[in-house]
C-alpha cells in the first residue's frame, strides 16, 4: 500500500454538516467512507444530521454493526480501533486522536472546527502524519 492522501478541512462553523457534505461527495464518486465518531453521543447526533441535512437528499449510511453495514456507503464507527477496514476508501475521522489501523485507508480525511481544544489535537494529528511520512493538505474552509 502507498503512502495515505491525509486532508484536513479547517474552520468549519459546523463540523457536522461539513462531514455530511463530505460523505455526499464521496458517494457520489463511489467511495466507501468510514466515519470514526469518538462515542455514542456524537455518533446518534450525526446519525440524525446525515439523515435530515438536506431537503432532497440523504446520505446512506448505518452502524458498525448493522446488518446492512456490508453494502452501505457510509459506515460510522464508534469503537476504539478500526476493526472492519477492507472494502474501504476514505477515512473520516472526528475523534482527538487518529486510530489505530488508520494506514488501510487510501485516504484520510479530518474535519476541525473553531473551537480551541479541537484546534489543538487536530495539530497534533496534522503533526503525527507527517512524522510518518505522509502526505497531509490543508484547505481552509470559508463560511
Amino acid at each position: 500500500m502507498g503512502v495515505t492522501q491525509i486532508d484536513f478541512y479547517t474552520g468549519a462553523t459546523d463540523r457536522l454538516l461539513i462531514t455530511c457534505r463530505l460523505c455526499t461527495k464521496a458517494v457520489q464518486q463511489g467511495l466507501r467512507t468510514l466515519i470514526h465518531v469518538p462515542d455514542e453521543a456524537l455518533a446518534d447526533r450525526l446519525d440524525k444530521v446525515l439523515w435530515t441535512f438536506s431537503s432532497n437528499s440523504f446520505v446512506p449510511h448505518c452502524r458498525i454493526g448493522d446488518r446492512l453495514a456490508g453494502v452501505t456507503s457510509v459506515i460510522l464507527n464508534n469503537r476504539p480501533e478500526l476493526l472492519e477496514t477492507a472494502g474501504f476508501n476514505v477515512l473520516l475521522n472526528l475523534a482527538e486522536t487518529i486510530p489505530s489501523g488508520f494506514e488501510h485507508f487510501q485516504r484520510i480525511v479530518e474535519v476541525v472546527d473553531e473551537m480551541e481544544d479541537n484546534k489543538r489535537y487536530a495539530r497534533k494529528r496534522y503533526r503525527r502524519y507527517q512524522d510518518l511520512g505522509h502526505d497531509v493538505r490543508h484547505h481552509r474552509l470559508e463560511g
